[in-house]
């Protein structure tokens, strides 16, 4: 078990790589790509807690690294519920 979380640290720690690679390649998101080839608009009554990957008040890429550790953090805590709900 403790391997696993050696893992998930070092992924952690790794992401603002991948975030600064795909910034530097000029990706994109695939499904805003498709809408947007589609000419569908964005209509929302509500943008979520960290609109587009952003904090209020930070900078892009601070913005985006709290995003990803918040996103990650919620994503852990929901699978451990769940697998210890199956239990």
């Amino acid at each position: 078990m403790k391997k696993v979380w050696i893992a998930i640290g070092v992924m952690i720690l790794l992401s603002p790589l991948f975030a600064y690679a795909a910034d530097m390649v000029g990706y994109s998101e695939p499904l805003e790509n498709a809408a947007e080839e589609l000419g569908a608009e964005e209509n929302q009554d509500y943008s979520g807690i960290l609109p587009d990957y952003s904090v209020p008040g930070l900078d892009p890429h601070s913005g985006t690294l709290i995003s990803g550790i918040v996103g990650t953090v919620i994503t852990l805590a929901v699978a451990l519920a769940i697998g210890k709900g199956l239990r």
